[in-house]
């Protein structure tokens, strides 16, 4: 008889007192958990558990079949948190990362288990590509949301965009003109307390830090209005790229899409489209034709490395792999 009181009572007393009790995510009491003596690193920490899958892929090659070994990415490395914590206060960037990720538990996962990305958009003028990004993001062809716009010309058009659609725009680099402008290690503190995962250059007219370039390796994107290597480098945007194409009597003309290294125009090209040079061609007419395929390849592009489908050959290449046929790359 004791034996079984004794029972009833264990019984009764671990209902009551659960071994294991964890928070909902929506009731996390922000001015609890965070206290200035804590390490930004920490915090990355404890919201980590969708950031274990790989951004990219290697594809190697062995006799018979090809294998894949998992190159793991990380969002928030320790330099770049201490960063954070040094420049721009430790305590008001916790609040705002830890928000952000609690945020993450309702609709950062979509099927298949990949996290929602992060973007910034580079721009100096109109932004059309730009807007054809966002708006695949309103539309769910692009896993992904613009957190951030970052510009050189706050006056531009595609800046003037941003604001109307409630995005934060930044203005670097500091110079005369734009005397708000960030220093390039504030622009990568800034880029790294918005969570920004990829970096897309889309008519940005100024050369990349290294220091940007060094925080964000194979996630910096820029698309060209020909098709790489010709036609590219310092001096050649805008008109100057399409009256030179005109001039050569090159057939075929057409955008690329590129990783940024820290030249110009330099880095793995990602992805090309081709369009026909007209015998009778104006630069202006040329220019029209190369944007319309513009804004469907950066789409396109964008969402293939938000899902994840960037696959690196042994040879540094960059592969997209087939979203319907996943034994595809292109």
């Amino acid at each position: 008889m004791f034996s079984l009181m004794f029972s009833l009572f264990l019984l009764h007393h671990f209902q009551s007192f659960p071994l294991f009790s964890l928070p909902s995510p929506k009731s996390f009491n922000l001015s609890l958990s965070i206290t200035p003596s804590m390490e930004a690193q920490t915090l990355n920490c404890m919201f980590s558990s969708n950031q274990t899958r790989p951004l990219f892929q290697t594809l190697t090659k062995s006799s018979n079949q090809c294998s894949f070994q998992s190159q793991n990415r990380v969002f928030y490395k320790p330099f770049c948190s201490k960063l954070v914590s040094q420049r721009v206060g430790v305590q008001n960037i916790r609040v705002q990362q830890c928000r952000n990720n609690v945020g993450n538990f309702d609709n950062g996962v979509s099927f298949d288990g990949v996290r929602r990305k992060r973007l910034a958009v580079f721009v100096s003028g109109g932004g059309s590509n730009f807007k054809s990004i966002h708006e695949g993001c309103v539309e769910g062809l692009v896993h992904g949301h613009v957190a951030v716009l970052v510009t050189n010309k706050p006056d531009c058009g595609g800046a003037e965009y941003a604001r109307q659609n409630g995005i934060p725009v930044i203005s670097f680099p500091k110079t005369s003109s734009v005397p708000m402008g960030l220093s390039s290690v504030d622009l990568v503190t800034a880029l790294r307390s918005f969570e920004v995962d990829i970096i897309l250059l889309a008519g940005f007219l100024k050369l990349l830090p290294v220091e940007l370039i060094r925080a964000y390796p194979r996630s910096i994107l820029n698309i060209h209005p020909s098709l790489l290597p010709a036609f590219g480098g310092k001096g050649y945007y805008g008109m100057k790229v399409h009256k030179s194409v005109i001039a050569s009597g090159a057939r075929y003309s057409g955008p690329t899409i590129h990783f940024v290294d820290e030249h110009y125009d330099t880095g793995r090209i990602l992805a090309q489209s081709v369009v026909p040079v007209l015998a009778h061609d104006t630069a202006e007419e040329l220019a029209a034709r190369v944007l319309h395929e513009e804004h469907r390849l950066y789409v396109e592009v964008t969402s293939a490395l938000c899902e994840e489908r960037i696959v690196w050959r042994e040879d540094g290449v960059p592969l997209i792999q087939s979203k319907a046929n996943p034994k595809q790359y292109y």
